[in-house]
């Protein structure tokens, strides 16, 4: 499928690139630019403005947690995996479901 555009100009399409020289299409397409309608970057510098969702800071903050090189208390897996090896660790199955729920209460819809 070959796809092709070659209109140029205003959105009527009188101006067709293949029948126009160089000169003749870059003087067509000053003419249909109106005075003002076109903002320098030094202009908008000042002006620009980006609204970010409380959705979407959550969302960086996690990824930026994700992505930082994570540190591990090696003594600390130790104490568990004996624990755990030994048969006494306990999981109060209660609380964890407390955690979520609270977890799930504070993050927007």
């Amino acid at each position: 499928m070959k796809v092709s555009n070659n209109k140029i100009g205003n959105p009527s399409g009188n101006l067709d690139a293949g029948k126009l020289g160089k000169a003749d299409s870059a003087a067509a397409l000053k003419k249909d630019i109106q005075p003002g309608s076109v903002k320098s970057s030094a202009n908008l510098k000042g002006s620009s403005n980006v609204n970010v969702s409380e959705r979407a800071q959550m969302m960086a903050k996690a990824k930026e947690i994700a992505s930082s090189p994570m540190t591990v208390d090696e003594a600390k897996v130790a104490r568990l995996q004996k624990m755990i090896d030994e048969g006494n660790y306990k999981v109060d199955a209660e609380a964890i479901a407390d955690r979520l729920v609270d977890e799930h209460m504070t993050i927007p819809d």
